[in-house]
């Protein structure tokens, strides 16, 4: 395969370790941290204990890690044909496919014995579970094959929020599959908004993304319908399953407005490149947000502080008089 396998080319030591922190993608770690994150607070009624919160976060990097890896060894091609991914380790021939392959199997076995030696057994299953999908699902039977690709294998970045609930309380409950649900249903939006930037680089090789396949007009009405889907998913937290609160409910009555606004004005203008730019941009804020929102929502000291201002309004009520 030209171009992908061709001699590595680093000439220092730092180069190397920087070749290999690029395989792993590490923009896209953070968000899947911050989902895992905001699940064992909920989990631990925001007790989470700090062991198991550090142990679990370099794990769950780790494992994303390894996923990442394993994606950038299978893309090689495609990468090499794409001007904007051209100069990734890989197809530059900075790192040889066989080193990387390595070097995502350390990740990935590092990433499993932390779970189960410190976690436990679920947590890791589950974030192995991630890669499997990811790979195999995703990257294998659905990215070169199908619009809905990115739907299905959206399921891959579900799964960090079930290892942190996992990681907590050793099962999974009603909670972590609505965090899940959640994660799920806002892909689609985050991802075409993504997809419709960059839809040109697609079609040079024949990778048929929504806007690809389908179109801007088709696309941008089905990130409205999941943008409508997931929005009511929020609020289950707070009723009927009662783990989150009434701030975490007003944070995400907001951020939902916020999103809808944008994503009808895509839909709108489904060609303007801005407004694509600026819901993809704001689908990250906006699931940042919403997960601060759980956590601090979760807070001991948020509870009470509320149950306060509760007392004091009901004072203040009894203290008018009637007539």
């Amino acid at each position: 395969m030209i171009g992908t396998n061709v001699a590595p080319r680093n000439e220092n030591w730092l180069q190397v370790f920087k070749s290999y922190y690029q395989l792993t993608k590490p923009r896209i770690i953070p968000l899947l941290l911050i989902t895992t994150a905001a699940a064992m607070w909920i989990a631990s009624e925001g007790r989470v204990d700090l062991f198991t919160l550090f142990i679990t976060l370099i794990g769950g990097t780790l494992a994303a890690a390894g996923a990442q890896v394993m994606n950038c060894i299978y893309d090689r091609d495609i990468d090499y044909e794409m001007l904007r991914t051209r100069a990734r380790p890989i197809p530059s021939g900075r790192v040889q496919s066989r080193h990387a392959f390595i070097f995502a199997v350390i990740l990935a076995i590092f990433s499993f014995s932390l779970f189960a030696l410190f976690v436990n057994l679920l947590s890791g299953l589950l974030a192995m579970s991630g890669i499997v999908f990811y790979m195999l699902v995703y990257t294998h039977l659905l990215k070169r094959n199908s619009p809905q690709n990115i739907v299905i294998g959206g399921a891959a970045g579900s799964i960090p929020p079930l290892v942190g609930w996992a990681a907590v309380t050793g099962d999974l409950g009603w909670a972590p599959w609505i965090l899940f649900a959640i994660i799920f249903l806002w892909t689609p939006p985050h991802f075409w908004a993504l997809a419709l930037m960059i839809k040109d680089d697609y079609a040079q090789v024949s990778v048929p993304m929504m806007p690809v396949v389908e179109g801007e007009e088709s696309t941008v009405r089905q990130i409205w319908w999941y943008t409508l889907l997931m929005i009511p998913c929020t609020f289950l937290l707070v009723y009927p399953l009662g783990v989150s609160g009434l701030l975490y409910g007003a944070i995400a009555i907001i951020l939902g407005v916020m999103f809808m606004k944008k994503a009808w004005q895509l839909k709108q203008a489904p060609f303007d490149q801005n407004l694509a730019k600026s819901l993809f941009k704001f689908s990250i804020f906006y699931l940042m947000l919403l997960c601060t929102g759980m956590v601090i929502d979760s807070l001991p000291m948020t509870h009470q502080f509320i149950a306060a201002v509760g007392n004091n309004f009901n004072m203040l009520v009894s203290l008018i008089p009637l007539n």
